[in-house]
């Protein structure tokens, strides 16, 4: 879900050429599987889509790819680690580390609750986009 709000945000402030927003999985439920039918729904309901979607690992090649990598709970982070072996240059956070209250995104995969996640999620993405805009320059 946080893939495509982001990508929504940056469309909306025409700054999607500023950006590449891709998301990984940090563990292998889901390996090519599309957007979870509850979570497309969700998005849907916030008119966003996703389609052609298919769910990829996090690698190593992705440290070096990208200047932020973010996760969603404690969890994505022990993973991160696990996978990437370490973070020398600061890249991994919490999504909600960018909130004034940082904490976990409750799991819905385990919750079920698809809407407080989007709350969570689109609380994170925003405070996250803001702090990315600070620096820019029109």
């Amino acid at each position: 879900m946080a893939e495509f709000i982001m990508k929504k945000l940056a469309r909306s402030a025409e700054r999607e050429a500023d950006f590449e927003i891709a998301s990984a999985a940090t563990s292998t439920e889901e390996l090519g599987n599309p957007v979870y039918p509850m979570a497309r729904q969700e998005l849907a309901k916030h008119g966003i889509g996703c389609p052609g979607h298919a769910a990829r690992q996090l690698t190593t090649d992705d440290y070096s790819s990208y200047d932020m990598i973010i996760g969603m709970d404690g969890e994505n982070m022990k993973n991160m680690l696990a996978i990437l072996g370490s973070d020398p240059e600061g890249k991994l956070s919490l999504l909600l580390d960018y909130t004034d209250h940082p904490r976990d995104i409750a799991d819905p995969w385990y919750t079920r609750n698809f809407t407080a996640a989007w709350k969570d999620i689109y609380a994170g993405c925003t405070a996250l986009f803001d702090k990315l805009n600070d620096g820019a320059t029109d």
